[in-house]
């Protein structure tokens, strides 16, 4: 694939961005949102749609639309053809992997391939995600590519988490239906989960660059103006069943037999059959034995579940053998550990005074000093002078995540 750096630019602190109406601003002065994030965070996330122009200004595409194609052939790639057939309005939905043959061939219109994950399978692509540190890195999920032909679209419909859609090569006309209460249902008659209804508020082209940012729950339709490339920066955002249904296995898993719904105040019943009320109490007080009233038993569980949490990839321990000293030993001589692009890394201050952080990575924990774990979890690269910097409880995490297979070594002359 092609390795052209992608990077955005600082914000001008002391340019005014250019306002062109509540939901549309031009970001040339303070790329990637126009505004300070504080008040991006205050006004529109989760809040209201946002069409950013010149969001990366002069932007070119890491990737060229036949990258994506040889990527949707590969097995391990998590890949989709939609297809639009607009005079009967039928929409046929293809899971990959896709055979390489079948690309020169199809129509000249009216269809979509979709990669997920692409910044996991794409340094340069995985380039962007610095642009979005504003927000916490366990809430984003992956940034997913589209190629579009022209008229190529997937439908109107409503996506339950943030997304931020920037437009790489090519056009796409966006509309959205950014009213109070829009209407949801869906089409009984799609495999995708298309609206049975759907009414534009705005329409927006967006070129090069433009980038629409929408909350969850905004229902939306693009439709590729010409063959195009656009990015989609998807959050992380778990139903409450997904969230409870993890937690209570988790009680049950960590569950004490002892604990059982127990009943010594029992009084004679006046009805045997009866399930009353004093019974209730009971069962509600036996599942109140259960409850995580440790706020780190209870953090633990979140970051655990949050770098696990819709995992593409799951990470193999490697062949790589070398021994911690030769390890250390090339690190001081300009070596450098990447992480794993399918390793996903949290960390939690603890809650008790004198207790441990807590390191989580891909749905394990590891217990170290406050300073180690935001090291090591911010850093996609540890380099020699980030190693030694670390505690040797961290020194001993990091090479026990190495030979987990979370991070590679690269030699000096290996680097790019």
């Amino acid at each position: 694939m092609s390795r052209k750096t992608v990077a955005a630019k600082k914000p001008a602190s002391k340019e005014v961005p250019i306002e062109i109406n509540a939901n549309e601003i031009d970001a040339s002065a303070l790329p990637p949102l126009g505004m300070t994030p504080e008040r991006f965070l205050r006004e529109y996330w989760q809040k209201k749609p946002l069409l950013i122009r010149n969001a990366f200004p002069g932007f070119e595409s890491p990737l060229q639309p036949e990258d994506l194609a040889g990527l949707a052939c590969e097995e391990a790639a998590l890949s989709r053809i939609v297809m639009h057939d607009r005079a009967n309005d039928h929409w046929t939905l293809r899971h990959g992997p896709f055979d390489e043959a079948e690309f020169p061939d199809m129509p000249h219109q009216d269809w979509t391939l979709l990669v997920q994950d692409m910044d996991k399978w794409d340094s340069d692509v995985a380039a962007l995600l610095p642009a979005f540190s504003f927000l916490p890195r366990w809430r984003i999920d992956d940034i997913m590519v589209s190629f579009a032909a022209p008229g190529g679209s997937v439908g109107a419909h409503v996506d339950q988490y943030d997304v931020f859609l920037l437009q790489a090569q090519g056009h796409r006309r966006w509309e959205i239906d950014a009213s109070a209460n829009p209407p949801l249902g869906f089409r009984n008659d799609v495999e995708l989960k298309l609206l049975s209804e759907f009414n534009a508020t705005h329409e927006w082209v967006l070129g090069p660059g433009d980038m629409l940012y929408l909350p969850p729950g905004v229902p939306h339709n693009g439709v590729a103006e010409d063959a195009c490339l656009t990015f989609s920066v998807g959050m992380r955002a778990p139903s409450a069943a997904e969230l409870l249904g993890d937690f209570v296995d988790t009680l049950a898993a960590d569950a004490d037999e002892a604990l059982r719904y127990a009943d010594p105040d029992l009084a004679p019943a006046a009805d045997p059959a009866e399930i009353d009320a004093a019974a209730m109490n009971r069962a509600v007080e036996a599942l109140n034995l259960l409850r995580m009233n440790n706020p780190d038993r209870l953090g633990d569980w979140f970051g655990r579940f949050m770098t696990v949490y819709r995992a593409a990839g799951e990470v193999q321990p490697g062949s790589d053998t070398r021994s911690r000293i030769e390890i250390e030993w090339d690190l001081q001589h300009e070596a450098a550990l990447h992480r794993h692009p399918w390793s996903r890394m949290a960390w939690r201050r603890a809650h008790g005074k004198g207790e441990p952080s807590r390191l989580f990575v891909s749905g394990h924990s590891y217990d170290l000093p406050a300073d180690d774990a935001s090291a090591i979890a911010n850093a996609a690269l540890l380099d020699g002078a980030t190693y030694a910097g670390l505690s040797e409880a961290g020194r001993d995490c990091v090479y026990a995540l190495f030979q987990a297979g979370h991070y590679q070594l690269a030699l000096a002359d290996e680097e790019e």
